[in-house]
């Protein structure tokens, strides 16, 4: 066995022996047993179901309830999407599909798709009416809704999917693609002949501006070694879904500024099929990295690379260890799921073959990226870009040590340490991977005042600097908002 699996199960079987703990002191403790007899009305869905509901709770030491996981788990998911809108909210309902059919021995679900987000709690109430216990509220616009909700209703389940509020009965959750996005970043700033790159935004929430940074610090990282003055150009459309303004917005980049590469955030496929129709009918080419979900098949002559998620990761964890007993309506509070790279979560890729594989790059630009040399800032050693985004690659995704901490918010301030001290003859052991693209120096300014950020030569930020991200590189121009 390898060192770092064996530290891995140590992690791992300190974590369990907590959990054993826990219940240990529960069923030891004097029980006591309550019975509630609660009447909700439910709206949404066309019409209003009064319901009256008996609850019948025992509780433990320090009335901390006990809680026997159900024979059959009913859960519902909520999104702010269709979910053929092949983004955002295909790929979450994809992960769905991926789980029903995992644990369809135990698992009943529905959906709900294009929920206003004012509307998440009418359509929640409607879904308790019908039986379902656990929920998925999938935009960052549900969070205060759910929170509301959890209290509500204390013996039932809540995840929201990209938040921070959490509760005793509600879990946080969020796959995220910064280094995926430097990752299409340092292919753009190769590929770029004028040094003008565009990027569609759907809101400029925090999330949306870490990956545009990391974005950006990818292309300079490549680009100014070039000799290409690389300036990054933004435009807001106000919408996550919204063929129409994200085509007008690319257009608007590519007319006005220049742009010859384009990346997204925006859940359609709009972005992609206007590049392709630029290239094939005007001969016009203009290289696009794809949002969320595998988009080649889209743009085979400009897509060339993009992100891809996989929520089934996370949706698979949870479900199985609330029917394991190991999540319960009482225990969520600390449950905030930060998945990277390296958890298999995210990936860097453009298309899945029919025998599941990914393919990272799309083949018709890997020998153009193999002909362009740079420098490893890291290393000094020269190689081919394709080459630094491969080693990049790997250097970010061989971190299995900090899968320990990336579920738990009492954990997440563990996975910034990049090595630490054991002693004996190994000495320095390995934690978070050994390159983040926020790695001092960084100069930028905030969004909202325009005032000067720094991040000093060496720092590295950690999970709270990013998650609050609300500043840009200075080489970030935003040249359209709504």
């Amino acid at each position: 066995m390898s060192k770092t699996a064996l530290i891995a199960g140590f992690v791992i079987a300190i974590i369990i022996v907590g959990i054993a703990a826990f219940y240990a002191g529960m069923s030891m403790a004097p029980s006591k047993t309550t019975t509630v007899t609660k009447t909700v009305t439910a709206s949404g869905g066309g019409g209003t179901v009064t319901v009256t509901k008996t609850v019948t709770s025992t509780t433990g030491g320090g009335g901390i309830p006990s809680w026997t996981p159900p024979s059959k788990v009913k859960a519902a998911w909520i999104y702010i999407g269709p979910v053929g809108d092949f983004g955002w909210t295909y790929m979450h309902d994809l992960g769905r599909r991926v789980v029903v059919s995992l644990y369809k021995d135990w698992l009943e679900m529905t959906y709900v798709e294009n929920v206003p987000e004012g509307k998440s709690k009418d359509v929640i109430e409607t879904l308790i009416s019908k039986g379902y216990e656990v929920f998925f509220t999938t935009s960052f616009g549900y969070m205060e809704g759910t929170l509301d909700e959890a209290k509500l209703h204390p013996n039932l389940m809540f995840f929201h999917c990209s938040g921070y509020l959490r509760y005793k009965n509600m879990g946080t959750y969020f796959a995220d693609l910064y280094q995926t996005y430097y990752l299409n970043g340092l292919m753009a700033g190769a590929l770029t002949k004028t040094g003008h790159i565009g990027y569609v935004a759907a809101f400029l929430i925090p999330e949306v501006v870490r990956h545009i940074n990391a974005y950006a610090i990818g292309a300079k990282e490549v680009g100014e070694q070039l000799g290409k003055d690389i300036q990054v150009y933004v435009i807001e459309i106000g919408a996550w879904f919204n063929p129409t303004a994200a085509r007008q917005a690319a257009q608007t980049l590519i007319n006005q500024y220049n742009v010859d590469v384009i990346a997204f955030t925006e859940d359609s496929t709009a972005i992609i099929e206007y590049a392709e129709q630029l290239y094939k009918q005007q001969h016009k080419m203009v290289y696009v990295f794809s949002h969320y979900s595998p988009g080649y098949s889209y743009g085979p002559d400009v897509v060339v690379s993009g992100q891809l998620v996989r929520w089934e990761v996370i949706y698979a964890d949870i479900l199985g260890k609330i029917k394991a007993g190991v999540y319960t309506p009482y225990n969520l509070e600390n449950v905030d799921y930060w998945y990277l790279l390296n958890t298999g979560a995210v990936d860097l890729g453009c298309h899945i073959y029919e025998n599941g594989s990914v393919m990272h790059i799309n083949p018709k630009y890997v020998p153009e990226l193999k002909k362009i040399e740079v420098t490893d800032k890291v290393t000094g050693k020269k190689m081919s870009v394709y080459d630094l985004v491969q080693l990049r690659y790997e250097q970010m995704r061989n971190a299995p040590m900090e899968l320990a901490f990336q579920s738990l918010a009492t954990s997440h301030k563990y996975e910034n340490i990049t090595t630490i001290d054991i002693g004996g003859k190994e000495k320095v052991y390995k934690v978070a991977p050994i390159f983040d693209p926020f790695t001092g120096p960084l100069s930028g300014y905030k969004i909202s005042s325009g005032a000067k950020v720094s991040i000093p030569d060496g720092a590295r930020l950690g999970h709270d600097a990013l998650w609050n991200m609300d500043w840009f590189v200075s080489w970030v121009r935003i040249v359209g908002k709504k």
